[in-house]
């Protein structure tokens, strides 16, 4: 988990309005929060990003998190199916000790040994 953040939301909107308007620069903004001006820089695109994805209709972050999840519960029902297919086959087999081979069904000969 990250560090909490330096300022509350609101305060750094409240920057980088006015940054973005022209009363302050980042500079200015910065020593005012007490932060560098590397900092105002990032939340200034973050906020731009954002709104961009908003007006996009998009939420961003939540988008990821519905595609990640989307692959995962994809991922989840395939490995719950071969779990599946491995238990059939376990019990098909029977329940035999490790590293047993399973013997071939039909009609199978003995195997003559030679002295």
């Amino acid at each position: 988990m990250g560090r909490p953040p330096i300022l509350p939301a609101d305060k750094k909107l409240g920057l980088l309005v006015r940054v973005m308007s022209g009363q302050l620069t980042a500079a200015e903004a910065a020593r005012e929060a007490g932060v560098s001006e590397q900092s105002v820089s990032n939340w200034r695109r973050q906020f731009i990003e954002g709104a961009r994805n908003g007006l996009a209709g998009e939420s961003g972050r939540d988008s990821e998190e519905a595609s990640r999840i989307a692959e995962l519960t994809k991922e989840n029902a395939m490995l719950k199916a071969t779990i599946g297919e491995l238990y059939m086959e376990l019990r098909k087999y029977g329940r035999s000790t490790p590293g047993r081979v399973p013997s071939p069904r039909g009609k199978t000969h003995p195997v003559r040994r030679v002295n």
